[in-house]
């Protein structure tokens, strides 16, 4: 007779599951409740980064379980510590002993939170991924099974492929119907930078992160604000180009009038008929009207004595630590930097700032050898 792709351990009719993500604990809550295992949600993903992805994932993961009316339990998220105690496998390929670790460290927590809860039987949607080493995910719940084991009552680790009995693709359905956010990549800043993102599936993330926050995106424009114009008010500059905001971009406005109020000489980009830009000073609100892709750009007098600009605000959809910029994907930005502040240009550069909000810092931005350099990133 042919053995069931899945089959629940003797005796167990409840469970706590370790989730780390509401998309991987569709299908396998919905299964667990259909053959009578009432499962409770462990959210403990102390290794997902940044922490605005973070409480995007936490997030839908809790509106999952709310939904079915099932516990759902936040676990403590100290990334801090978490990056501790990676120190010195940073640089370990995916699926190597930096997973292996993390997996320990998180299904150890787990088991402890099923001994505490008395729940006899623990497991992780982890292992519906197929990104993920399944022989990793079974030794790490073993070794927590035995770590916790030797200091409290036995609890015990269901080593199920999650991946089998068609769940991969109710997922995949369960998925649409709930609109779940689908991260694109692990979680930690390492698998990131390792699997060299691409630029799309950057904007893809940075979309969806703005999306989720727009509640605080204008509460983040005040305070960015704020610090913008104390590091302008403390450089000796006359002449800034900034940029007229679009509704997902940190909004400057403030800025720029106060910037003209103080006597400063303020320009703006504005997109010409051959996909270039060029520059126009900014005097007021009525110097603007609707451009390309209903973008506000001024119609005042064209600015072209480029080596007189002191600082350049730079919008972009994300910024990496050492100053790369990814832009929208129509290179306006890109052909205009490369131009106007390429260092082999005989002109001064002005200080470039990238300006974004908090969430758009990430680990590594993909990048080109001819791409120009933020020299400060403020979000």
């Amino acid at each position: 007779m042919k053995q069931p792709a899945i089959s629940v351990p003797d005796g167990c009719s409840e469970i706590l599951l370790h989730a780390c993500c509401a998309p991987c604990s569709s299908a396998i809550v919905e299964w667990l409740m259909n053959n009578c295992v009432r499962p409770t949600i462990f959210y403990y993903n102390p290794n997902i980064w940044p922490r605005e992805e973070y409480e995007i994932r936490k997030n839908e993961s809790k509106r999952h379980a709310e939904s079915l009316g099932i516990q759902w339990i936040d676990g403590d998220y100290d990334h801090e510590g978490w990056c501790r105690h990676m120190t010195g496998l940073e640089n370990e390929r995916e699926r190597g002993s930096r997973c292996q670790e993390c997996f320990i460290l998180r299904l150890t927590a787990t088991a402890r939170k099923a001994q505490e809860l008395g729940i006899p039987y623990f497991a992780t949607t982890l292992a519906s991924s197929r990104w993920k080493s399944l022989e990793q995910i079974e030794r790490a719940g073993l070794i927590a099974q035995e770590i916790v084991n030797k200091e409290f009552s036995i609890v015990s680790f269901w080593p199920q492929n999650w991946r089998k009995g068609g769940l991969q693709e109710r997922r995949n359905q369960l998925l649409k119907e709930n609109q779940f956010y689908n991260q694109q990549y692990c979680g930690c800043e390492f698998s990131v930078r390792n699997a060299a993102p691409t630029k799309e599936l950057l904007r893809k993330v940075m979309r969806e992160a703005k999306r989720q926050h727009q509640d605080q995106l204008a509460k983040m424009s005040e305070e960015i604000v704020e610090r913008l114009h104390s590091s302008i008010f403390h450089h000796p500059s006359s002449i800034i180009l900034a940029y007229w905001p679009l509704p997902d971009e940190v909004d400057i406005r403030p800025l720029i009038d106060q910037l003209v109020a103080e006597g400063k000489t303020v320009v703006l980009p504005k997109v010409t008929g051959d996909e270039t830009m060029e520059l126009r000073r900014y005097t007021s609100r009525t110097d603007l009207q609707e451009g390309a892709f209903h973008i506000m750009e001024p119609i005042g007098e064209p600015f072209t004595d480029y080596g007189q600009i002191e600082v350049a605000l730079i919008p972009g959809m994300a910024f990496d630590a050492v100053g790369h910029r990814l832009g929208r994907g129509k290179g306006y930005y890109d052909r205009f930097l490369s131009t106007f502040l390429s260092p082999l240009a005989t002109r001064p550069l002005p200080l470039k700032i990238g300006v974004c909000f908090p969430f758009q810092r990430v680990a590594k931005v993909p990048s080109e050898e001819h791409d120009v350099l933020m020299d400060i990133v403020e979000g």
